[in-house]
């Protein structure tokens, strides 16, 4: 089966040699990630994401329109609900698109705006009235929706995607508001690292919640990795990267993200607590990574064979796409590159996706 095989880059001051521990060397800057991306692309990755964050980091939509002529691969950029109205968004979305030659591709976020409290049932309801307008003005349609949060009558912006058609939207989240967000409007639902098991099980919920909505979901996982020649070679990698954190550190770092109270930060923490001494959540899903991040908290680790066995058990559960990433993440990406990405049969995902669903 074909995934599609995505790297990360680390545009929100999230690259280390030992967690928790800032090197200037690896700080978020133009350079810097440029380097991630161009390496990926290098290697012939699929997409790459692009994350975004307020206080941290540097802005992902710039940086893409930079890197928009030199590279090959797709974007996956992240895009905050309610940052920019949606014609705006839509318009900066199509001519990004076109700077591309039709490789961007959305990650839509839903986390509160800074000094905002929205409670996750309006702040998903948001998510999906903005879901909707963006993909109608994308697909070239005009827009009269009058929800709660998008109050639009308007024509379609002039300038338009190369295909005439939006994006895929990336989504994830656990809540119940954020899977009824996600089974309206998201084409691919994201999970973070867990369990087989549980990923089954998240799988089976939200494939029954699109199916009553008349829509179909495709699936990524989103986690890091750890590869070396030998599984005690990436075990020792593993605890190498822990060996300089410092509990409170990491505790601090978790909280600066906006998301850090959510279903899927909960989630990640109770796959922490239910790991062994060493952190392994089974033997090749180690959670020491959550001790210093918000977000995905987990990372693949092993030797080839077993990663590669790992991805393919995830493909067998229905996985469509993965977006890794690794610490430091050039040089994780160039490891995992030679050893791992040539036995993958992997490629764009590119399907038709079924209208976003708002009423």
């Amino acid at each position: 089966m074909t995934v599609e095989m995505a790297w990360f880059s680390a545009l929100c001051d999230d690259d280390y040699e030992f967690l928790g521990v800032p090197d200037p060397q690896l700080a978020s800057s133009w350079e810097h990630c440029r380097n991630i991306v161009l390496t990926a692309d290098r290697y012939g990755f699929d997409n790459v994401l692009l994350p975004s964050g307020y206080a941290l980091g540097i802005d992902n939509t710039v940086f893409a329109a930079g890197l928009a002529p030199i590279t090959k691969l797709r974007m996956l950029l992240a895009v905050r609900c309610g940052e920019l109205v949606v014609p705006q968004l839509a318009r900066q979305l199509a001519t990004l698109d076109q700077m591309m030659g039709g490789r961007l591709t959305i990650n839509i976020i839903s986390s509160e705006m800074p000094g905002e409290s929205l409670g996750s049932e309006p702040r998903y309801r948001r998510s999906t009235e903005i879901m909707y307008a963006l993909r109608e003005l994308l697909d070239g349609e005009p827009v009269d929706y009058h929800g709660d949060f998008v109050d639009l009558t308007i024509d379609p912006p002039r300038a338009r995607t190369v295909t005439g058609r939006s994006p895929l939207f990336y989504f994830g989240g656990l809540s119940p508001a954020a899977r009824e967000c996600a089974a309206a409007g998201a084409d691919v639902f994201l999970m973070w690292p867990d369990t087989t098991d549980k990923v089954l099980e998240v799988k089976a919920d939200m494939d029954a919640r699109a199916a009553a909505k008349g829509r179909t979901l495709r699936y990524g996982w989103r986690s890091h990795v750890i590869v070396r020649e030998t599984e005690d070679e990436a075990r020792a990698a593993a605890r190498r990267l822990l060996s300089k954190l410092d509990d409170e550190t990491g505790r601090e770092i978790r909280q600066k993200s906006l998301d850090s109270a959510s279903a899927g930060v909960a989630a990640q923490a109770a796959l922490r607590e239910g790991a062994d001494d060493e952190g392994y959540a089974d033997r090749h899903l180690w959670t020491g990574v959550g001790r210093a991040r918000s977000g995905a908290g987990a990372a693949i680790v092993g030797d080839p064979d077993q990663v590669l066995g790992k991805i393919n058990e995830l493909t067998d559960a229905g996985m469509d796409a993965f977006i890794l990433s690794g610490y430091p993440h050039a040089a994780e990406c160039d490891l995992f590159s030679r050893y791992v990405l040539p036995e993958i049969d992997h490629g764009r995902l590119d399907f038709e996706p079924d209208p976003v669903v708002v009423g």
